[in-house]
């Protein structure tokens, strides 16, 4: 039988990346491929205890269908956190517990971008919020990033060289892939061009908490005094991605489109996992519990930029990130980059994401690559920085 796809579905196609990635769940594999926080990270005896209780005291409340907007506790304790930092206004923003924060820069997407609409993002930028996008048929325009975020000089260029521009989309702290930071200069300057050109900020930030070098710069949802910045949150890299479990604080007229959006999606996101999340909060000393995160990462990054340095060769470019979980690494313009990706992973079971993944489209030319240090062990740090060091020093 010949199946006839939905135009939107018909234009997407598997990428040619996976070629690499397939070989990250095999046996003995280095996972520097891999985007999850460190095993030693996860507060497992707390949360089976809160769990526990749950299930012992309210487990009917944990089970059963509940409102879309998500659990009230949770969504007022959120507010509450939010209001602190600026980042929600009572009587103009509301919140939304999404399925992850994956689900909430969907959902805006979903809402405010029309097919052949623009959506501005850096270049590179997040593979997961890529083809969320891509979904929706809108035309993506990636702008290039310097070691402080996007350009702002070629931002403007875009603004004024494309038409119906709806979203700006930025992850402005620890950028996935290149780990960079939105400099607070540029974070002021993207604001007033969404004044100036009128379009609404997608500040993504699910790797604020984990800075473990330099100061906390204001969030750009901070600055808003105009309602155009929807501010995506998440508890996957702080508490568990397993439990699904992100937020979104946006104006309110947003957030009702993003509910009924939300509703025809998947009801609501597990209540049971919200709850563990507000009962988290509550009886967690989170500032200890961050810092705990902080020291994990800030030792793993320090193992890998290390074994960077003691390996690789110096033409190699890699990035210094503050926080988050991922170092971007450049390769001279004489090692084939895609080559370099397959031979670490295929003859030395490194695995590393290929740059042209990160691209709005796989033909745009990169050389670099990801490195991640959450996921791998230390001693896995340790070896695979000395493999990818001596590959480094090859010609392909």
């Amino acid at each position: 039988m010949d199946y006839h796809f939905s135009d939107r579905v018909s234009k997407l196609k598997p990428s040619v990346i996976r070629e690499i990635l397939k070989h990250t769940s095999e046996p003995g594999v280095i996972p520097f491929a891999a985007g999850s926080p460190a095993a030693e990270a996860f507060p497992k005896d707390a949360i089976k205890a809160i769990s526990d209780s749950i299930l012992a005291t309210d487990p009917i409340g944990a089970l059963q269908y509940s409102i879309t907007e998500g659990y009230t506790p949770l969504r007022d304790r959120l507010k509450n956190e939010m209001a602190k930092k600026n980042c929600f206004t009572e009587g103009r923003d509301d919140l939304i517990i999404t399925s992850g924060a994956q689900q909430a820069n969907e959902l805006a997407c979903k809402v405010l971008c029309s097919d052949g609409d623009t959506l501005i993002c850096e270049a590179p930028s997040f593979i997961g919020s890529l083809n969320a996008f891509k979904s929706y048929n809108v035309n993506i325009v990636g702008v290039e990033m310097e070691h402080d975020g996007i350009n702002i000089e070629k931002l403007e260029e875009a603004l004024k060289a494309n038409k119906r521009v709806k979203l700006l989309y930025l992850i402005a702290n620890f950028q996935n892939p290149t780990g960079n930071t939105l400099s607070l200069e540029k974070r002021k300057a993207v604001y007033e061009l969404a004044k100036k050109y009128d379009f609404i900020i997608l500040e993504d930030n699910p790797y604020g908490d984990l800075r473990f070098a330099g100061e906390d710069i204001p969030s750009i949802k901070s600055m808003d005094t105009e309602g155009r910045v929807i501010y995506s949150r998440t508890f996957s890299k702080i508490l568990a991605p397993g439990l699904r479990v992100g937020y979104v604080s946006a104006p309110a007229e947003i957030i009702s489109k993003m509910v009924v959006c939300k509703q025809v999606a998947d009801v609501h996101t597990n209540i049971w996992a919200q709850q563990v999340c507000d009962r988290f909060m509550e009886t967690t000393d989170m500032n200890e519990h961050l810092a705990s995160l902080r020291k994990v990462y800030r030792r793993k990054f320090t193992l890998m930029e290390n074994g960077i340095k003691e390996h690789f060769d110096p033409s190699v470019k890699v990035t210094e990130p503050e926080g988050g979980l991922f170092i971007w690494a450049t390769l001279p313009e004489s090692i084939d980059m895609m080559k370099f990706c397959k031979v670490a992973v295929e003859q030395y079971k490194v695995a590393v994401v290929p740059g042209t993944a990160f691209m709005i489209n796989e033909t745009d030319r990169t050389n670099s690559f990801r490195l991640n240090f959450s996921t791998p062990s230390d001693e896995q740090i340790v070896r695979g920085c000395e493999i990818l060091g001596k590959l480094t020093k090859e010609k392909f």
